[in-house]
């Protein structure tokens, strides 16, 4: 049922934050499919089902290439429809798809069920779809409103560890996956249908909670930068043209190297900390301080993104990012272990808000699913490779010493690529359709 404008309008509360309350969500039913959550499940099923981790890490990758496969035909139809029936197909595939884990006998059945129903599930639940929606209504508050969204990955990968490893000591980890299969969707499907609509236009209203016409004197986010910012947001893109941009090509690059390690870190932080000798307990504990420092720290990226050149915010949370995994790997005293992944969780969580805005400024609102889901397209394809290349090296070496510390230089080279983007700029005066890099 449409939500008549007029009353819209007499609201004191914008309805795009509806939206991001979703988002919230959305995002820790998400969370259930990660390679983070799958990592708790790595050691008793390899060990059940009788597989090496190596071989195990390769779910990853298969998983990567199916959402590699939806997400640049998922991106158009955003565009055109929105995102409210793709999240709730989503997250009914994937609470399927866990339900079905629960009943698997042997390595290869888990793979099918995994690729065939939970990822494809959690690619139309994931942040393309929600992320790409939140940008159609926010453009000055873009930022913090996708740090507010976020928090519901913080907030799930807070609890998930502490609630997986409790569940397997009560139920096993094939009643666990039952569990999550029957919460996600219990979490999205109502509130999606209730409040999810495609922009504000849909509903009479402005990004923002704007009012039809600007007053001249309101206040700029930072100077030049919201006339740059609306300009962006009103030139569309063909994914002919994107392609062509250096900056397209700068921003795949600078996220899809750092995206390899974190693939593959999420899967294998757990088996790494309890190989370093630390108990299960306290390998959870690690991963809920990554979770708890995401949960704190989302919203201050976005309000940052909002405020200061994306960018150098960027670079920073780079930078802090590499400054705590080396702490973490470096050091086997507990409490540098703590404040190195405490760091480690900071930066990525700037990461998951940080690259959304970046790529929503950067492009605009009318073309954003359409441009973002090519570029994860190239994203997955980097990622792919994470998984399997932590695994099999542990294999090799026996530890998983070397693989860290190449991720640590990817983040490192990440802070310097991402300083190197421009906003393209469609240039007004050149009839032939070209286009230029803006400062």
């Amino acid at each position: 049922m449409k939500v008549q404008s007029v009353n819209q309008g007499r609201s004191k509360i914008f309805y795009g934050w509806y939206i991001v309350g979703v988002g919230i969500l959305v995002n820790i039913a998400g969370t259930f499919a990660f390679s983070s959550t799958l990592s708790i499940f790595l050691k008793p099923i390899t060990e059940e089902l009788g597989v090496t981790r190596g071989a195990f890490s390769l779910i990853r990758t298969f998983e990567i290439g199916v959402a590699a496969l939806i997400v640049p035909m998922l991106g158009p139809w955003i565009d055109r429809h929105g995102g409210r029936g793709v999240l709730v197909l989503g997250v009914l595939m994937e609470g399927t798809g866990m339900l079905v884990s629960s009943q698997v006998q042997s390595f290869w059945q888990f793979v099918v069920v995994r690729c065939s129903l939970v990822i494809a599930g959690e690619a139309l639940l994931g942040s393309l779809v929600i992320n790409v929606t939140i940008a159609q209504w926010f453009v000055r508050k873009r930022g913090r409103a996708m740090g507010i969204a976020n928090l519901g990955t913080g907030i799930a990968k807070l609890i998930i560890p502490i609630a997986a490893a409790s569940l397997f000591v009560l139920v096993g980890w094939r009643y666990t996956w039952a569990i999550f299969g029957i919460v996600a969707p219990l979490l999205v499907v109502a509130p999606t249908l209730i409040f999810v609509r495609r922009q504000p236009e849909d509903l009479g209203l402005r990004p923002d909670g704007d009012p039809p016409h600007r007053t001249a004197n309101e206040p700029a986010t930072a100077p030049g930068q919201r006339e740059r910012r609306n300009s962006m947001d009103a030139t569309p893109w063909t994914r002919a043209e994107a392609i062509r941009l250096p900056t397209f090509w700068v921003l795949v690059i600078t996220f899809g190297i750092a995206s390899v390690g974190i693939a593959g870190l999420n899967l294998h932080i757990f088996s790494y900390v309890t190989d370093i000798g630390y108990s299960p307990l306290v390998a959870a504990s690690f991963m809920s301080t990554i979770a708890l420092t995401q949960l704190g720290s989302t919203l201050g990226w976005g309000m940052l993104a909002d405020k200061f050149d994306i960018r150098k915010v960027s670079c920073i949370q780079f930078l802090i990012q590499g400054i705590g995994l080396v702490t973490a790997i470096t050091s086997r005293q507990i409490h540098f272990t703590y404040l190195g992944f405490f760091l480690y969780g900071t930066g990525l969580a700037g990461s998951f808000v940080l690259r959304e805005v970046i790529w929503a400024n950067f492009f605009g609102r009318h073309s954003l699913g359409t441009v973002r889901g090519l570029s994860m397209l190239f994203s997955h394809l980097f990622a792919a490779s994470g998984a399997p290349f932590f695994g099999f090296l542990h294999d090799r070496t026996g530890s998983y010493e070397l693989s860290f510390t190449i991720f640590s230089c990817a983040l490192f080279t990440s802070a310097f690529l991402v300083l190197l983007a421009k906003p393209p700029l469609r240039d007004s005066l050149d009839g032939g359709g070209q286009f230029s890099e803006g400062r």
